[in-house]
């Protein structure tokens, strides 16, 4: 059985604005912002439906960091999975102790496809043709990489030289005879004039057993300390918690450098499938389709004398005059405007973010919850309204505040409140007053969505100000 293994836990901050801390760029439709429209799945979702038509797959197994937990949920959930696995790490600790978790919990027979969550691939019946053949080389014990068919002299990427033929044909897979690092212009230039090198994808395949075999030879500190956290694994509604204490005693480490750099049995199958790593905001012009400018227009854009661009509007109208070879993305409280040979540079900027202490770098306006989402509408001395919509079946907890009331008012549907000993239910231009200290909760017991204004007043309005007593999604409570 292949059981896919969707590395989840990347930030992404080189696409800020849209890609943020607690909503990074594999959870969002890059097509079209930070909002997923109906039908446009995200790049996570995307890593999942790609591999629809690959027969013999198992139900996934996805690791991720435990702030996306429900939004991970979720996004299973909107593609009709309802069995995969999530595992929440709780400290990043890289690739090799990430895959040596699931490969602890699966079987030893077992074929692992390590995927990244935030790449884009255009050609899926390319790709599930390559899985096939690495599927029959991982099925002979080799520790199968991906070597992407290089377009051009990357300098951004490492590279895979390709030794003598291992399958059937030449075209199955190479023995690798080497892994490069990033390599400079000149060198990436004879890389690819060779024919023999292909760009590091970061994707890979073998026997869970396999995996097992080769870390414990290669680190065996980062399998004990595995071996550990997996024997302490907690169990909380859809999840598999690894517990913080084992794990961060784990060593960092890389499948490369713990693995594949040193096995003797790594083979490369070459991928020709439209691939990018999506690394910054020049990928996306890179790989969208272009007007007659060579300009990349997504949302409400108008330009003029524009050339060679990339324009995304997520919010509100976007307007750019005289412009070339630039790079202007508009979220509801963000803009970025950067030269399009500069892209990499934005990490800079979210660094100034994170070291200011601001929101921008964690938080979009619109906030995912595992109930449903809010959005900040307004916000100033003393107050802040919001948009709040509840899915069906969804209920916040029970809390209080200390520092703030609340005015609800119900816009659409049908709420049931809880206000201290009341229970009651609002429907449609009706609303209620939470004051100061009451215990409180809002649930949608109906089958259809439910949406109200939110309008807080008091000192102190940061989302800390909460005190759960009950929760049905496993948040902490206080403690009676």
């Amino acid at each position: 059985m292949i059981i896919p293994v969707v590395l989840a836990g990347g930030v992404g901050s080189r696409l800020w604005p849209v890609s943020r801390q607690l909503y990074p760029k594999q959870f969002a439709s890059l097509s079209s912002g930070s909002r997923n429209d109906a039908g446009q799945a995200t790049l996570f979702q995307s890593t999942l439906v790609r591999l629809d038509a690959l027969p013999g797959r198992g139900a996934p197994m996805v690791i991720c960091n435990e702030d996306h937990r429900f939004l991970t949920a979720q996004q299973l959930r909107d593609i009709g999975i309802e069995d995969g696995r999530i595992l929440l790490e709780p400290v990043g600790r890289n690739t090799a102790p990430a895959v040596a978790l699931a490969a602890l919990l699966s079987h030893a027979e077992d074929i692992l496809l390590v995927l990244p969550a935030d790449h884009a691939i255009r050609d899926s019946a390319a790709l599930c043709q390559a899985v096939e053949r690495g599927a029959a080389l991982a099925a002979r014990g080799h520790l199968v990489t991906f070597g992407i068919v290089p377009s051009a002299p990357e300098t951004g990427y490492g590279y895979i030289r390709r030794g003598d033929g291992v399958g059937a044909t030449a075209a199955d897979g190479f023995a690798v005879a080497q892994f490069v690092e990033k390599p400079d212009l000149a060198t990436a230039q004879a890389y690819v004039a060779s024919g023999e090198y292909y760009w590091n994808s970061g994707m890979f395949m073998f026997k869970a057993g396999r995996y097992l075999e080769e870390l414990g030879q290669h680190a065996p500190d980062i399998l004990a300390s595995c071996r550990d956290a997996v024997a302490g694994i907690e169990n909380d509604v859809d999840f598999k918690r690894i517990p913080k204490a084992l794990f961060s005693a784990c060593r960092s480490e890389s499948i490369d450098y713990a693995v594949m750099e040193k096995t003797q049995d790594a083979v490369v199958v070459p991928l020709d499938a439209r691939w990018n790593d999506l690394g910054a905001w020049n990928a996306l012009w890179e790989t969208s389709e272009k007007d007659a400018a060579g300009n990349v227009l997504t949302g409400d854009v108008l330009c003029a004398d524009v050339r060679d661009s990339y324009l995304h509007s997520h919010s509100r109208l976007v307007a750019a005059v005289g412009l070339e070879n630039a790079v202007i993305v508009e979220t509801a409280d963000a803009v970025l405007v950067a030269a399009r040979d500069r892209v990499q540079d934005v990490k800079h900027i979210v660094q100034q973010l994170e070291k200011a202490g601001r929101s921008e770098s964690v938080n979009h306006v619109l906030v995912h919850r595992p109930w449903g989402s809010y959005e900040s509408l307004a916000i100033g001395q003393g107050f802040q309204v919001k948009h709040i919509v509840v899915k069906p079946g969804g209920s916040l907890s029970l809390q209080m505040h200390h520092h703030r009331a609340e005015h609800w008012i119900v816009i659409k549907g049908s709420a049931t409140v809880t206000c201290d000993e009341r229970v009651f239910t609002l429907k449609a231009n009706e609303s209620t007053f939470i004051p100061l200290g009451s215990r409180h909760r809002l649930q949608n017991l109906t089958a259809e969505p439910v949406e109200l204004i939110e309008v807080q007043t008091g000192g102190y309005l940061g989302e800390d100000d909460i005190v759960r007593f009950e929760d049905i999604y496993g948040r902490k409570v206080e403690q009676s």
